[in-house]
């Protein structure tokens, strides 16, 4: 499955992220075929004193991918690379789809473990901003990696386990492109499993009330609630023997497809039109979906189709304060001329011992707030980013927010670590950029 052809070198032209909200304007692009021909190119940029940063599809609100310098698109090192069936692993090339990845495994039958909500992101674009889902004791993507390789800034190639290399191990699962280019990713695979999905509808404040115990009795458990409403949506997720009880492809068009994202899409075109009608679309949008059952394989139980585009800001609170945290976002949304179209979304992570991830050293609740692609979302997540950070909230790295690396000392107990490992990897920094620069320091 390994990627195949000749790496290529084209002049800059303008990148624009999946949002739309970032662009970068790279000297310019190589797209290189082989290991090889990516340390190649670093060390050229090295030559030419450019900045080098690897790109994936771009499904970062952060500009943590941007550069003026070389832009590295891994398109052509996708692939697995090899399956140990003894160890339970599976090796796979850097730029690979998450989406090709869930389908190759299910084939081998085999699966990640938990995955996030959407699959178009490459697998070390996705760890390397700390991509995940939801989980009472299973983590994001990054902590379901056993071991990495990567280009380090002088063009040479590292591999880093819990036994090789593990100061790197460490920091470098979710390592922001600050550490090296990451060229392939082993994740831990289990055999194949079903889900068992039942998704409902509950009142908000039943869910805060029951909030504990729905996270302890269920091994996936998510919400979304729906401002100007008392409304939420609720989704757990299990290990079922079976049988598998797949959504209907006419109920899942209607639901995933058509509800979900065209009419979705239409109301927001609307909201964003006539602000004044958001409140009244919100109560009829947390009402359209009804309850569910299905049962499938985990990807299918995962993930699912997200057209409707839009800007994210994601704060990681501690788990214990979320529901005062999520009581506090939604004072400040009731009392305020806010228009909020879109969702809030609410999950959970075990705590897990990557230098910077959002859940390191302590159990974690994800909230997630949304606005509308060309919509003004500024002071909504102002507003909602003062009420995170009054949480010891850690920011999600590959989403909007506002934070620099004088707070993001204070809130990573690790932070320190992480950036001497960056001195002494690219002393150079040859993989700047202005994100990094912010949220690292210089």
């Amino acid at each position: 499955m390994s990627g195949t052809g000749s790496g290529t070198t084209t002049s800059g032209r303008a990148w624009h992220n999946w949002a739309g909200n970032i662009t970068a304007r790279p000297v310019r692009e190589v797209v290189p075929a082989s290991v090889e021909e990516l340390s190649a190119a670093v060390r050229e940029a090295a030559e030419d004193g450019l900045r080098v940063k690897a790109v994936g599809t771009g499904h970062s609100f952060t500009a943590a991918a941007a550069t003026d310098g070389v832009m590295i698109r891994p398109d052509l090192l996708t692939g697995i690379r090899g399956i140990d069936r003894d160890a339970m692993t599976v090796t796979v090339e850097a730029g690979t789809p998450l989406k090709r990845l869930n389908v190759a495994l299910a084939r081998e039958g085999l699966s990640l473990t938990n995955m996030g909500d959407i699959m178009e992101q490459t697998v070390s674009g996705a760890i390397s901003t700390g991509t995940h889902g939801t989980g009472r004791e299973s983590g994001s993507l990054a902590a379901q990696v056993t071991a990495l390789e990567l280009v380090t800034a002088d063009g040479s190639v590292l591999t880093c386990s819990r036994e090789e290399n593990a100061d790197v191990f460490a920091a470098a699962r979710v390592g922001l492109g600050a550490l090296g280019i990451v060229t392939a990713v082993t994740f831990a695979v289990e055999p194949v499993f079903l889900l068992a999905a039942r998704e409902e509808p509950m009142p908000l404040d039943r869910v805060l009330a029951e909030f504990d115990q729905l996270w302890a009795e269920n091994e996936h458990f998510e919400f979304y609630w729906f401002p100007h409403t008392g409304n939420t949506n609720t989704k757990r997720n299990n290990r079922s023997a079976g049988p598998k009880r797949p959504v209907s492809q006419v109920r899942g068009w209607l639901e995933d497809e058509f509800l979900s994202n065209g009419v979705f899409q239409v109301a927001n075109w609307v909201g964003r039109a006539v602000p004044a009608t958001v409140p009244s679309i919100a109560r009829i949008s947390s009402r359209a979906l009804s309850a569910r059952a299905y049962t499938d394989i985990p990807y299918k139980v995962f993930t699912s189709p997200r057209r409707v585009r839009f800007v994210e800001m994601e704060y990681a609170v501690p788990r214990a304060a979320l529901v005062d945290t999520l009581r506090e976002l939604k004072a400040m949304v009731d009392r305020s001329p806010l228009r909020v179209s879109f969702p809030v979304e609410v999950r959970t992570a075990p705590a897990d011992d990557i230098t910077l991830s959002t859940a390191s050293g302590r159990d974690s609740a994800y909230i997630a707030v949304h606005m509308f692609k060309g919509t003004p979302h500024r002071a909504y997540f102002t507003a909602a980013e003062r009420i995170f950070t009054a949480h010891d909230g850690r920011p999600h790295w590959g989403k909007v927010h506002t934070r620099d690396a004088d707070y993001l000392a204070e809130t990573y107990p690790r932070f320190a670590e992480f950036t001497a490992l960056r001195n002494r990897l690219d002393p150079d920094r040859r993989f700047q950029n202005d994100y990094l620069r912010r949220v690292l320091g210089s």
